[in-house]
């Protein structure tokens, strides 16, 4: 593992398959001739340096004074077992396995530390021991601080970027490697996370490095998540998903890129970063800016909306024209990646616009007025609450006497009792917001106005279930599969009938050739058991038959009925919410707007309650009261008044948010009234109603039929096929018995008539000889 000066680790795998001429491929097909070649190149960031460091003595020093000697001696074995912590860390290790456990473990020993011995420069902590680490990105520079917020923030920086080599070290060109590589970014995202959110305020105080601090531990966040992301988009592309998920997939990989990139350009870390890492990122962000708008295309292209289609084209040939110009100092493969997704992106753009020029003449929408690409953002940074739990660390455990440890368990109680009266607030009215809009069928009524109609959830699961089992017009193909089944079995059945009146024909030509002789047993006092299965099997295939035709029946007497389900999109087949021609009202687009605009209110207020009820939980997370129990001389009383007071600012805030809900809530059901009386809502929802009803009786009716179809006659036939062919086989075996059987008694039959003509023969000799 190099330790190269302010660089990055990276690794390229590119990938390609050779393509047919796109001229001579369909409309449909030709904008897949080109696609964009998969190139992976990703960063890893290098661990910081430490110097060396004795914490043994003063540790014990501290404990000694400050406790007793007694305590001393029996921290004696934790004292050794931090000491040997601190000095692996300061070596490499051989595997990054073991050097991820050993960060992960040394932090749970600086947070117990945190919590039973303070480390600061203050008289009452351990103030004679000092840390010392180098900038990761400039190892010239060097810091030290007396305090364990600067080491618990160096150790976690190590451990991100432990977590970000484990994640480049991943074979991608496997599923296995590509999810452990993006385990692993996600897992480096979050120790970055946690050191922006718990640790770099802390270490900040007095002399720091520039890569522990809140800006730069928040661009690595963000660097991690689109690496992680990226992972998922070779995914899905590997996966041949739709262009449209993997667009929305791609922009979300520009989103994390430029959050970055937007990071590393301002200050503080404008001039921190080597210019390469810049320029990559820079890179990232508009391949994948590029990448989403050019899969974007291929979904326009197959829907035949060139107009679109070209515009997005246009969008992204001027991101990666622009990137290339601007973005100096990248690696080689990923230039050579954006080159040639510019090159697929011009040529489909050329296909396009000649397409347009000559066929469809549509309109070219100006870049301006292009709604923002969606984005689907599938990770997350990984939450270290579990890696880093001390709840089962024993280190220094006879250090905290038993007052303080009660003392924080029971603030933190009454931190907890806080935090959840004012969430149940929050989700109570939530709840409440809920349910009064839907009493008042909004904002689907609004929506409904504007050609909006949408079923609800249930229903359109049924209909899109019902599409996917290939819908009405896919019944007859299953009757045909039905019929054939049918036809099988009865063939078969024939077959076995064959066989055994075949056999039984035989027997009877030879019971009349031999007469008395013929002493086997007959064929139809054998086969009768065979004869009453035959009978029972066609007897079931005559009721299934009738079964049959009484479906096809119904399929036809309900083809009307379930009609309804062919139509896509499903919701072309609503009613829709016309404008009235007269309306005594004359403020109808008055009172529309006026409604828009109480629940655009409604919803930024809904939208506030995640950030209060975020805030209250950021406050908690920042809220550490051991170090000030620990040197508290006063009342725990007074002490827990006044940090519960932090709270109160935001538990107003939340009254505030409630009760403005309830006032909008109250003016929106006025508004609603109105526009209800003047768009007659309730004939609307009356006729709605009705088509929801069609809808979900059509739905019923075809799973009726198709259950009876796939679940009751494939079903049958199947288990009946196994039936019929464990029989035949059966009458196989008992014909080739028979056969056996016939063949040897014919022989003794023949053998024994040539031995009686012999005897006789010999007898009539002897007489003559006597005469």
């Amino acid at each position: 593992r190099g330790r190269g000066r302010g660089r990055a680790e990276s690794v390229s795998s590119i990938r390609s398959k050779a393509l047919p001429n796109p001229d001579r491929l369909p409309r449909s097909l030709r904008a897949m001739a080109a696609p964009s070649v998969t190139i992976s190149v990703m960063l890893a960031v290098h661990e910081k340096k430490a110097s060396s460091v004795n914490m043994y003595k003063p540790l014990r020093k501290y404990i000694a004074r400050n406790f007793s000697e007694r305590q001393a001696q029996e921290a004696e074995q934790d004292l050794q077992a931090v000491q040997q912590m601190r000095n692996a860390v300061e070596k490499a290790s051989d595997s990054l396995e073991s050097r991820r456990d050993l960060l992960q473990r040394y932090f749970r020993a600086l947070c117990v530390m945190e919590c039973r011995l303070g480390i600061s420069d203050e008289r009452q902590h351990v103030n004679s021991l000092s840390f010392a680490w180098y900038d990761a990105f400039k190892q010239s520079k060097k810091a030290s601080q007396q305090s364990i917020h600067f080491e618990k923030a160096a150790v976690m920086f190590n451990l991100g970027a432990v977590q970000s080599q484990l994640a480049l070290s991943a074979d991608r060109t496997t599923a296995a490697g590509l999810k452990q590589a993006c385990n692993c970014y996600q897992a480096a995202a979050g120790a970055f996370a946690f050191l922006r959110d718990s640790i770099s305020v802390k270490a900040a105080s007095g002399s720091s490095t520039l890569d522990i601090s809140v800006d730069c531990a928040g661009m690595l966040e963000k660097l991690m998540l689109a690496q992680a992301q990226e992972c998922f988009f070779e995914k899905v592309t590997s996966d041949q998903k739709p262009h449209s998920l993997c667009a929305k997939v791609a922009r979300q990989v520009g989103l994390y890129y430029e959050e970055a990139y937007a990071a590393l350009v301002l200050p503080p870390l404008n001039q921190h970063f080597d210019r390469t890492w810049v320029a990559h990122v820079q890179l990232k962000a508009a391949q994948f800016h590029g990448e989403a708008c050019y899969r974007t295309a291929l979904a326009l292209h197959e829907e035949e909306n060139v107009a679109e289609e070209i515009a997005r084209l246009k969008v992204a040939s001027s991101v990666l024209s622009a990137a290339k110009k601007s973005g100096k100092g990248a690696v080689g493969p990923l230039v050579d990646a954006l080159s040639k997704l510019e090159t697929n992106v011009n040529l489909n753009l050329e296909r396009a616009e000649k397409e347009n020029d000559r066929v469809y003449l549509m309109r070219i929408p100006s870049l301006n007025s292009l709604s923002p690409l969606p984005a689907a953002s599938l990770v997350k940074s990984t939450s270290l609450v579990d890696v880093l739990d001390i709840s089962n660390e024993t280190l220094f455990s006879g250090i905290v006497p038993d007052s303080s440890a009660k003392a924080v368990s029971r603030y933190t109680e009454m931190v907890d009792n806080i935090i959840r009266v004012q969430v149940e607030k929050l989700q109570q009215q939530s709840e409440i917001t809920k349910v009064k809009l839907k009493d008042m069928d909004l904002p689907a009524s609004l929506h409904a106005l504007e050609g909006q109609t949408t079923l609800p959830y249930h229903l359109r699961q049924d209909v899109e279930a019902a599409q996917l089992d290939g819908g009405p017009s896919g019944l007859e193909a299953e009757m045909k599969h039905l019929r054939d089944l049918r036809r099988a079995n009865e063939e078969t059945l024939l077959q076995v009938e064959e066989l055994l009146k075949k056999e039984a024909r035989e027997d009877g030509q030879f019971r009349k050739q031999f007469g008395a002789r013929w002493t086997r047993a007959r064929s139809s006092t054998l086969t009768k058991h065979f004869q009453d299965r035959l009978n029972s099997f066609s007897e079931k295939l005559k009721q299934a038959a009738e079964m049959d035709a009484r479906i096809e029946r119904t399929i036809k007497d309900n083809r009307s009925l379930m009609a309804i389900l062919d139509v896509t999109p499903i919701e072309t087949a609503l009613p829709a919410l016309g404008r009235p021609e007269i309306s005594l009202s004359s403020d109808k687009d008055a009172i529309v707007g006026a409604l828009k605009k109480s629940l655009g209110q409604l919803e930024i207020l809904g939208s506030q309650c995640a950030g209060l009820e975020e805030m209250l939980k950021e406050i908690k997370r920042k809220d550490d009261i051991l170090p000030k129990l620990m040197s508290s001389s006063g009342s725990y009383e007074d002490l827990f008044k006044r940090e519960l007071d932090k709270y109160n600012p935001i538990c107003q805030e939340i009254a505030k948010n409630v009760e403005a809900q309830e006032e909008l809530l109250q003016q929106i059901k006025v508004q609603h009234d109105a526009f209800s009386a003047i768009f007659k809502l309730e004939d609307f929802k009356a006729s709605q109603d009705q088509a929801y009803q069609q809808i979900s009786l059509a739905v019923s009716k075809y799973h009726e039929i198709h259950d009876n179809i796939v679940n009751e006659g494939m079903k049958f036939y199947i288990t009946l096929q196994d039936a019929i062919n464990n029989l035949k086989q059966q009458c196989d075996d008992y014909v080739r018995t028979r056969n056996i059987q016939c063949q040897d008694l014919v022989e003794d039959l023949q053998q024994h008539m040539a031995g009686f003509s012999l005897r006789d023969g010999l007898s009539y000799i002897g007489k003559l000889w006597s005469s």
